[in-house]
């Protein structure tokens, strides 16, 4: 039958990126869509919307376990990739009659690569090596649309702005993006567009007050967003949702890493990173580094020339 299900426990934009090359590679062996169980956060339902290899989305609710193996059980899969050592989910599966369920190794995955050990676990299913990056599927002519509906010009540098990040450690200073796009603006032709949730509306009026040619995406859905970002050439940003969502659309990134593990970054050809000022990739920690102040200004403006040049 091969009518497989997917399960995705971690709740972000930028996890479900990292983790679409694993969705194509299966959904490709078995020769069939899947089906995701996936936390409202990741936005797959969106990511999704257009992707012939996904021909479901459910949602994961934090506290509904029986309700879940309800629903899942009527489907009748009869396979299962658990992408998460939860035994939570794990149980799901189980109940829900599933036979072959594969998963992490319960309680593993503490400090573990995020992107190395769900490419190794699919790597070793399907029993071949896979590339990490993927790629999100889009209409053409909803692209063709944003482009018209924001004017955007092949001959100006179209940059998606990641200026705002899902906590405040992960924030480079908004006054440092100011300057940044200010000198950016001097020596190119450009069309800023600054990503953030509603929430980041003061951060988005503050560069908007400052810096010409910006253009606020902050009430845009994701599925409205995918189309503008497809007709951008850069991103400049936190390592946010954002960033590896415009990485998927083939969109060249810089991404500026304060407090969040390197390997986030690491995981697709399109990404570059900037780190504190003295570490490496060996010798940054990550979570909890909260060392936004010792990013070098002059190293963000270098490479950002480098990448847009």
């Amino acid at each position: 039958m091969n009518k497989a299900l997917i399960i995705i426990k971690s709740p972000g934009i930028g996890d479900l990126q990292i983790l679409l090359s694993n969705i194509h590679h299966i959904s490709e062996e078995i020769n069939k869509p899947v089906s995701i169980l996936a936390q409202k956060n990741t936005r797959a339902k969106e990511v999704f919307a257009n992707d012939k290899h996904v021909d479901e989305v459910i949602d994961l609710e934090r506290k509904d376990f029986f309700n879940i193996i309800k629903k899942i059980k009527l489907k009748k899969f009869d396979q299962c990739y658990i992408y998460s050592d939860s035994i939570r989910l794990y149980l799901i599966a189980k109940f829900s009659n599933i036979t072959k369920i594969y998963h992490y190794p319960f309680l593993s995955k503490k400090g573990k690569n995020f992107y190395k050990t769900a490419q190794e676990f699919t790597e070793k299913i399907l029993q071949k090596k896979i590339d990490s990056a993927s790629k999100i599927y889009w209409e053409n002519k909803s692209i063709e649309k944003a482009r018209k509906d924001y004017d955007i010009k092949s001959s100006v540098k179209n940059i998606i702005c990641g200026i705002a990040a899902s906590g405040p450690t992960k924030i480079y200073p908004v006054d440092n993006y100011i300057k940044l796009f200010q000198k950016i603006n001097s020596k190119f032709q450009c069309k800023f567009f600054l990503t953030g949730g509603q929430n980041d509306e003061i951060l988005i009026e503050k560069v908007m007050a400052s810096v010409e040619n910006c253009v606020s995406l902050s009430k845009l859905n994701l599925e409205q967003m995918i189309p503008v970002f497809s007709n951008c050439n850069y991103y400049i940003g936190n390592d946010t949702g954002f960033g590896h969502l415009a990485a998927n659309l083939n969109v060249k990134c810089l991404m500026i890493f304060c407090d969040s593990p390197v390997n986030y970054g690491l995981w697709n050809k399109n990404i570059k990173i900037i780190l504190p000022a003295g570490e490496t990739i060996e010798s940054f920690i990550g979570h909890n580094a909260r060392a936004k102040n010792k990013i070098s200004f002059d190293e963000v403006l270098k490479k950002s020339l480098e990448l847009i040049s």
